[in-house]
């Protein structure tokens, strides 16, 4: 009998395009699938195929639990193939509640997921034979099943204690914070009767958000108003300093120019020197010069008021002579 080699799908070693989703039938290789143990896959055999591991869930409102969940489904074993199976709509309403996330989106939202080889639409609620036979399924994980080894209970212990995380928290929180998600919601566009709000609530959410608006807008203002002042204070500082360097230049140049022993002072002085040399008159000569009587010049006749030296009369009779002598002179001169 001729021996068939394993044509199975090998885990993607490119995370450029995202996950494919699984065809009807999952592996099309026509060799024989044995079931492989736990010591076959922990060691990496058989080398022409991966381990096949199967991991299913709703993956509503897909967050860092679930990837984590499937980062150690994958990392189980040294050559995993994870296929990953997400339960539809209409079998979660069923046997779990409502969504948050369409069933569309909640296939593709695994299809991006680093550790997802193969994304299986509308998966059974309950696993089967038939169905692991049908996916040549080696390994079904859970994040729920501990996986034990090294003596330990679980290895994975610790990191779901510090990483835990579930859809119902984040629902919990959605339902705590409802006021806000329709407020936002109505923001965004979103009518009242889209988010099953009530006429009341609408009204009072709108009045919030308006409230909110004006918050910002004062807040915004705040902060523009601290900018400008910081800047007038700045620029105020600037304008201060200058003054003060202005200010004691000017009074150096005034004290230089006009202190005690200032320019001023000596060009004042300079000038009052030369106008009292020039108002102070000259010094008289100490004797004057002999007058020079010329022979060709007579004398200057006396003047008018001059009166002779002549000896004082003696009787009236002289004195009518001399008065009668002025008399004539008089009327010579005239």
């Amino acid at each position: 009998m001729e021996e068939l080699e394993h044509t199975c799908p090998l885990p993607r070693t490119t995370l450029i395009e995202p996950a494919i989703f699984t065809p009807e039938t999952s592996c099309e290789c026509r060799a024989p699938h044995e079931k492989l143990t736990v010591d076959q896959a922990s060691h990496g055999t058989p080398v022409d195929r991966p381990v096949r591991v199967y991991a299913d869930g709703i993956f509503d409102l897909f967050h860092s639990g679930h990837a984590r969940a499937l980062m150690q489904a994958k990392n189980l074993f040294p050559n995993t193939y994870l296929i990953v199976g997400v339960c539809s709509d209409e079998l979660t309403h069923k046997y779990k509640g409502f969504t948050v996330m369409t069933e569309d989106e909640r296939y593709e939202a695994l299809r991006h997921c680093r550790y997802v080889d193969e994304v299986l639409r509308d998966a059974p609620w309950t696993l089967t034979q038939d169905f692991l036979e049908k996916h040549k399924i080696d390994f079904v994980a859970h994040d729920d099943i501990p996986y034990s080894s090294a003596g330990s209970e679980d290895v994975y212990k610790h990191i779901k204690e510090a990483e835990g995380i579930s859809t119902s928290d984040l629902i919990t929180r959605i339902v705590r914070d409802y006021d806000v998600y329709a407020r936002r919601n109505l923001q965004r566009g979103y009518t009242a009767k889209e988010l099953n709000v009530s006429y009341i609530n609408e009204k009072k959410y709108r009045l919030q958000n308006q409230v909110d608006r004006m918050k910002e807008k004062v807040r915004t203002v705040e902060e523009k108003s601290k900018h400008f002042v910081y800047r007038v204070e700045e620029k105020s500082h600037d304008l201060i300093q200058k003054w003060e360097e202005k200010s004691r230049e000017f009074i150096g140049n005034f004290l230089e120019l006009f202190g005690p022993d200032g320019t001023w002072k000596q060009m004042f002085q300079e000038r009052s020197g030369r106008m009292i040399q020039a108002f102070s008159p000259r010094g008289s000569p100490s004797s004057s010069p002999p007058r020079d009587f010329s022979p060709s010049r007579s004398p200057s006749p006396p003047s008018r008021w001059a009166m002779p030296r002549t000896s004082p009369p003696s009787s009236p009779k002289g004195a009518s002579a001399s008065i009668s002598s002025m008399s004539e002179g008089d009327e010579d001169e005239k």
